[in-house]
């Protein structure tokens, strides 16, 4: 028996929608070969989800996630709320799969409608939801893995979850546009943009892992593949920032997006990143 659990707004609890016996979503298999990390900045493939290891382990984990699934502790949702719904999930391989998906105004619809069958005729259905054909997110538990695609549209079920795209704070701007290779020209920390503040967030990560002699190779790194791109000062070892796109540029260097084809030796930005 697969469940169907639901959550209104401003109400704590889960509640049970129905028990059916079909599957609401087929074909759901743990792929380990289809999921990476998350990232931002990385454009996913049509087959690919972003994961998240030991999720049961994070704040923003549900905590009914946490424990063994019975279906007995969840109460059957009053359809006075049904206009209220949040999310659903569908609990399926007897407790072991968890597929979400969030509920917007646009998949609830009540229209009239022209039936074929031995007699055409015009009905006007009730209340429906739109099952989409892939969930927003699925938690396998055996293996304490999520795996999504947006994560804007998961940030409302798990709330909190958006710190992966945490951006840095002011200070830490400050201190990353003071590092000893950057030289700022008529710029500061109010004209960085949000997404850069993000990508700083992962580049003072990355500037943290590695000692003097390693910077001085990304320095060098960063001015072979950006010499058109920004202007490096050889005598101070700086690289001149005076526009957001200079920097983004920059932080594109720092993450050693830069590459060259072994083949044709074409000189190249990559867009997303999969570790192998």
């Amino acid at each position: 028996m697969n469940h169907i659990l639901s959550k209104i707004s401003r109400h704590e609890k889960l509640y049970k929608l129905l028990s059916i016996n079909e599957l609401i979503y087929k074909d759901i298999e743990f792929t380990e070969s289809n999921y990476v990390d998350y990232d931002p900045d990385h454009n996913l493939d049509e087959e690919c989800w972003f994961k998240i290891d030991e999720f049961s382990k994070k704040d923003f984990c549900l905590s009914f996630l946490k424990e063994d699934f019975d279906s007995k502790l969840f109460d059957l949702l009053d359809k006075k709320h049904f206009k209220d719904l949040k999310y659903f999930c569908s609990v399926q391989e007897g407790g072991q799969v968890f597929c979400f998906q969030k509920i917007t105004p646009s998949l609830f619809f009540k229209k009239k409608f022209i039936s074929f069958g031995d007699v055409t005729k015009l009905e006007e259905s009730e209340n429906r939801i739109i099952i989409k054909e892939h969930p927003n997110a699925v938690y396998f538990k055996e293996t304490d893995v999520l795996i999504f695609k947006d994560l804007s549209k998961i940030s409302s079920i798990f709330e909190g979850i958006d710190m992966l795209y945490k951006e840095a704070t002011e200070q830490e701007v400050k201190d990353f546009l003071d590092n000893p290779f950057i030289k700022l020209k008529d710029f500061d920390s109010s004209k960085v943009s949000k997404p850069n503040r993000k990508r700083i967030a992962m580049a003072n990560n990355t500037l943290g892992r590695f000692d003097d002699n390693m910077k001085k190779q990304l320095v060098s790194y960063i001015n072979e593949y950006c010499s058109e791109k920004l202007i490096f000062d050889e005598k101070e070892g700086k690289f001149e920032i005076e526009t957001d796109d200079q920097l983004k540029n920059l932080l594109y260097g720092i993450d050693q997006r830069f590459y060259t084809t072994g083949i044709d030796h074409e000189r190249r930005l990559a867009n997303s990143v999969v570790k192998i």
